[in-house]
């Protein structure tokens, strides 16, 4: 395997790790584990776990964008592409019962690490806050958009804890279900 492709395999391997066992609890060692490369060769590519974190940020960002793009490709309407945000606590479900929201956990727990690198990976939950509000802008809702993003933000988070707490999919379900509603009349005031 080539450089560059070891380099992706570490940070795939590394962010699946962050989101499973957590940034703290994970080791150059699982890492390099996962990977299956010797820790010399691991240093090679990342000399400390910042450095690992930072290029799992950004692998996350770019991931984030790119299903955004393809959202808007797919979906027509603005309220489509809203709908299809809102369904990620449905189209992630096993994942998040099990282990959480990755970006909610992720700054969570760099939150009470006092972490420098919160600051970036909250440009996560900011690239979906941007993202939604312009949805909401273009459903005919600019003075609000921003209020209307976060709220589906908040949202996405509560739905998230609660899926990971009770690992209810019901409860998920009609949740969803009752802000996709939301989202439609919100819509429909636009008209």
């Amino acid at each position: 395997m080539d450089a560059e492709k070891t380099r992706e395999h570490i940070v795939c391997a590394a962010d699946d790790l962050f989101y499973k066992q957590g940034f703290q609890h994970t080791s150059f060692a699982d890492i390099a584990h996962a990977v299956g490369i010797s820790r010399g060769n691991f240093y090679y590519h990342f000399k400390t776990k910042d450095e690992i974190l930072a290029a799992v940020i950004d692998a996350r960002i770019t991931e984030r964008r790119r299903m955004l793009q393809q959202w808007e490709g797919e979906q027509a309407t603005p309220a489509g592409r809203i709908r299809c945000y809102i369904n990620i606590v449905i189209t992630n479900g096993a994942d998040i019962e099990n282990y959480g929201c990755p970006v909610g956990t992720l700054t969570t727990e760099l939150s009470k690490l006092e972490h420098g690198s919160l600051q970036c990976a909250a440009e996560i939950f900011t690239l979906f806050r941007t993202w939604l509000g312009d949805q909401f802008a273009a459903l005919g809702r600019a003075d609000d958009a921003d209020e209307l993003a976060m709220h589906v933000l908040a949202f996405s988070q509560g739905v998230a804890t609660m899926s990971n707490a009770y690992q209810d999919r019901e409860f998920v379900r009609r949740e969803v279900d009752r802000l996709c509603a939301w989202v439609d009349a919100q819509a429909a005031q636009t008209v």
